[in-house]
């Protein structure tokens, strides 16, 4: 027989019912009979295991009341989820609820035909902006509190999730490897990175690995919802919780090795100025490429101040001074560019030259280096 004390207590606080281990004695029909000792026997729906058990395999269960009737104890899984019976409900059952409706506070819901009610932060593990989106859903939920004196049901979604979440995290971190690919999707945007969820805990991508291009920030590449593929980078087992870095960018091709094979040093390319900095402005050939106009390659005289002579998102054409793809830097000159173009002015075989030459060449020199 079951002692008093084991028995579920409906104006307990929120606690988790106590699991009991015990021996699988038989199988019959959609019923599993179990024993956990001479004089205590249980019995619990066989659809509550994934998988049939084997008679002899020790378990743990629920105990969700005692049957004085039939002298046994009716048990359930743990996490399972059960018609509710109104008199059989406890604190810390998994239950079937239908959402009826909302409030300012939360989820109108009905369970054994009573009233029931979901607090907002119960629903989900996240903010949910519109609620509405529950009605009329069934949904497995915890019994958090219970006063039958009252007509008082307490539910909540997110604990469900939380556990199921939990279980899911524990199978992710056997799993998971560095260096492998993972379907995840965005859960949350900050300035610093974005939040993926692979399914059943948060990885989080620096804003550096979510893009070849700089980004001012990472909405401009994801948003919440989004179904992304990313790359694992570190698994942190040792801090609690375990943190797990993520790139997008490392599941891409990098353009700097289809841009690099194109340029070498001496070409002339054109640039979207993307940062100015004391030294010098860093200039984008192309997506997720950039190079470096460093000061002294401004102009021939004297620069003080980069902004004096180029601005940020200024279009602007440039002499390739060096390429390297082991350091992946491309080194860039404007002056270089400037000193061509004066040099084509003042070309001495220029057709035009040549006329005036023709024309003017037997007399004294004139202003301006003809002659």
């Amino acid at each position: 027989m079951l002692d008093m004390a084991e028995r579920p207590r409906p104006d307990a606080s929120h606690q988790p019912l106590e699991l009991k281990t015990g021996v699988i004695v038989s199988i019959h029909r959609g019923d599993v009979f179990v024993e956990f000792g001479p004089k205590s026997q249980g019995v619990c729906p066989l659809n509550q295991f994934e998988t049939p058990p084997t008679v002899g395999e020790k378990l743990p269960f629920v105990i969700d009341r005692f049957d004085a009737k039939d002298g046994i104890l009716i048990l359930s899984r743990e996490g399972a989820v059960r018609k509710a019976a109104y008199d059989s409900m406890a604190v810390g059952q998994v239950i079937e609820a239908r959402c009826t409706g909302t409030n300012k506070g939360g989820l109108e819901m009905e369970v054994a035909q009573h009233k029931a009610f979901m607090p907002a932060g119960q629903v989900d593990l996240r903010h949910i902006d519109d609620l509405s989106v529950f009605v009329g859903e069934k949904m497995p939920c915890e019994i958090i509190e219970l006063d039958r004196n009252r007509g008082r049901i307490i539910l909540s979604r997110r604990s469900t999730l939380q556990a199921e979440r939990t279980r899911l995290r524990e199978k992710l971190l056997d799993e998971l490897k560095e260096g492998e690919q993972r379907s995840a999707v965005i859960t949350a945007v900050q300035p610093y990175g974005a939040f993926a969820d692979l399914g059943g805990m948060d990885g989080l991508i620096h804003i550096s690995d979510l893009a070849y291009q700089r980004l001012k920030h990472p909405s401009e590449v994801v948003k919440e919802g989004q179904q992304v593929t990313v790359q694992i980078l570190k698994i942190d087992r040792e801090h609690d919780p375990p943190r797990i870095g993520l790139g997008m960018k490392q599941c891409l091709a990098d353009p700097y090795d289809a841009k690099v094979a194109d340029i070498s040093a001496g070409d002339t390319v054109t640039g979207r100025v993307t940062r100015i900095m004391p030294y010098g402005a860093f200039v984008e050939l192309a997506p997720g490429v950039e190079g470096l106009l460093h000061i002294s390659q401004l102009a021939g005289q004297r620069v003080n101040k980069v902004s004096q002579v180029v601005k940020p998102d200024e279009i602007i054409t440039l002499k390739v001074l060096d390429v390297d793809a082991k350091t992946r830097r491309i080194s860039l000159s404007l002056r270089a560019v400037k000193h061509e173009q004066e040099a084509e002015v003042l070309k001495p075989d220029d057709p035009a030259m040549r006329k005036l030459k023709a024309k003017f060449g037997a007399g004294p020199p004139l202003k301006g280096g003809i002659g």
